[in-house]
């Protein structure tokens, strides 16, 4: 089992949801609004008058054998708009209720 973390412009919502769906990932827990900057390039989302724009967070946990396909698929995203910073990252899950 793993959970990756996806942060991601609001705006790709509806295609973040639309990944999840094909690739049959059910489980997450989502995040509407949070605030950040990438590490070297791409715009802040602070939701100021500034940089009024806001990130999104998922959380998604699912068989190890769906992330290569996942992570495809987020790059695919990521590509079509790289000032928006879509990023995901894989951590182990140790345990499950």
């Amino acid at each position: 089992m793993k959970a990756v973390f996806i942060s991601f412009y609001q705006a790709f919502y509806d295609e973040i949801i639309a990944i999840l769906d094909k690739l049959e990932i059910r489980g997450f827990t989502f995040w509407q609004e949070v605030q950040g900057r990438g590490t070297e390039t791409g715009e802040p989302h602070y939701g100021t008058h500034a940089w009024p724009t806001l990130n999104s967070a998922l959380l998604a946990f699912m068989p190890a054998d769906k992330v290569a396909p996942l992570l495809a698929e987020i790059k695919k995203l990521d590509d079509s708009a790289p000032q928006q910073g879509i990023h995901a990252f894989v951590m182990p899950v140790e345990s499950q209720n």
